[in-house]
């Protein structure tokens, strides 16, 4: 809904926003908007779906509406792209769920974890500011194959797989 108060911008609110804003308000803050246009779309027949299926409690029909309500909306989001960008945004959204699920499992940051390693390296410990750069890119990318204490000595990358191959994401 847009604001038509012609008072709305006297205080500094018409200032030009950064792409950064103006991508973050596109791609998140619409979501609550997003949800309620989605349940407006597919809700009743989820929940129509779901009283026919007999289930045996309200707890399944629940986790039915949620499972349902997901696979619809991821449905939707890889039909809006090409095949090459689906590939991608799935790939990523199936490495986050790795790391989401890893976390959860361990109890750990994987991403804070990789920062506070890379942080280690110095820049004075280097020649020049490509050299410097390099080793960050080298060791950024095979800190993911070390072992971990948080992990139990997996590698990130090993843990990441188990879970995904307990959800059947890493064919």
């Amino acid at each position: 809904m847009e604001n038509n108060d012609p008072n709305a911008n006297l205080f500094g609110e018409d200032e030009e926003k950064s792409i950064e804003e103006i991508a973050y308000a596109q791609m998140y803050e619409k979501n609550p908007r997003r949800t309620d246009a989605l349940g407006a779309l597919i809700y009743e027949e989820i929940e129509n779906h779901v009283e026919s299926q007999g289930l045996p409690d309200e707890e399944t029909k629940r986790q039915m509406i949620f499972k349902m309500a997901v696979n619809s909306a991821l449905d939707m989001m890889m039909d809006a792209v090409s095949n090459e960008d689906g590939m991608d945004m799935s790939f990523s959204l199936d490495m986050l769920l790795g790391v989401a699920l890893v976390n959860r499992k361990y109890n750990v940051d994987l991403f804070k974890e990789h920062e506070k390693a890379l942080t280690g390296i110095k820049p004075s410990e280097f020649g020049t500011d490509d050299e410097y750069r390099l080793a960050l890119e080298d060791f950024e990318n095979s800190w993911w194959d070390l072992p971990q204490p948080p992990l139990e000595k997996r590698t990130p990358n090993d843990a990441i797989r188990e879970e995904l191959d307990s959800y059947g994401l890493t064919d």
